[in-house]
């Protein structure tokens, strides 16, 4: 179960409880998990899991296989015992690690929603990384604006404390209703429900990634345009001031 995917709220869970379904080589898989895997331009979470016996096991990395999550482990504590199917662990978010790439996550989703509005240039990709990222933008459209105006106008959106949220939609409903849409990736065909992730008045975006509850969090911003690629589209790089200190919670 991907529990990190419930809410914005379930992204705010720091510690679990789970049990071990699977053993591969150098890793584990849990029946539920809110270890965010690598994907859609967000790194892997990292952390540990602490056994019954007391010891811990490095989280290194998170994959998604399937409808399941891979957590990669690293060596294990002196006292640690070997994880058996059917255990029962507890699973530990490296936060400092998760609230950047939330803070990073959000940002991206409101520049590229604001790209769009100003120059109807859409989002080909995304790269995410700690209170920073790179959007590559579509050649087709108008004129992007000054860097330092779109920073401004970023900034009146976060100082409006906007809140996010997190919803699930038929994919027949999501069909019907492709306007506004930031984003040109192209969603599966098996993928139905859809989650749209939403912040309010100016973008919903289909997302599996993790999310800030409020455009407040996200801090102020940096924008910078880079060289136009082969294609003619532009990359765009955004920085975050350092991040405040956010409450928490265990799921």
């Amino acid at each position: 179960m991907l529990a990190y995917l419930d809410s914005t709220e379930a992204a705010y869970v720091r510690s679990f409880r789970a049990h071990v379904v699977a053993l591969p080589p150098g890793g584990v898989v849990l029946d539920r998990t809110f270890f965010y895997p690598e994907g859609g331009g967000q790194p892997a979470d990292t952390g540990e899991i602490t056994t019954g016996d007391g010891g811990s096991v490095p989280v290194v990395g998170a994959l998604r296989s399937g409808p399941q999550v891979l957590h990669r482990l690293g060596r294990p504590g002196p006292r640690t015992a070997p994880l058996r199917i059917g255990s029962e662990i507890t699973g530990t978010v490296a936060w400092p690690r998760r609230y950047a790439h939330m803070r990073a996550h959000t940002a991206q989703h409101l520049l590229s929603a604001l790209l769009f509005r100003r120059s109807g240039r859409r989002t080909r990709s995304a790269r995410l990384s700690a209170a920073a990222g790179t959007v590559q933008l579509e050649p087709e459209g108008s004129i992007l604006p000054e860097p330092e105006e779109i920073a401004a106008e970023f900034g009146s959106w976060v100082e409006r404390s906007v809140p996010v949220s997190v919803r699930f939609v038929a994919r027949s409903e999501f069909d019907r209703e492709p306007g506004g849409r930031s984003g040109l990736r192209p969603l599966p065909a098996s993928v139905d429900p859809v989650r749209i992730v939403e912040i309010a008045g100016v973008d919903r975006c289909p997302c599996g990634g993790t999310h800030l509850r409020s455009t407040s969090e996200i801090g102020p911003v940096t924008v910078q345009y880079g060289a136009r690629d082969p294609t003619g589209g532009t990359r765009v790089t955004f920085v975050l001031a350092p991040d405040p200190a956010t409450p928490t919670r265990s799921g």
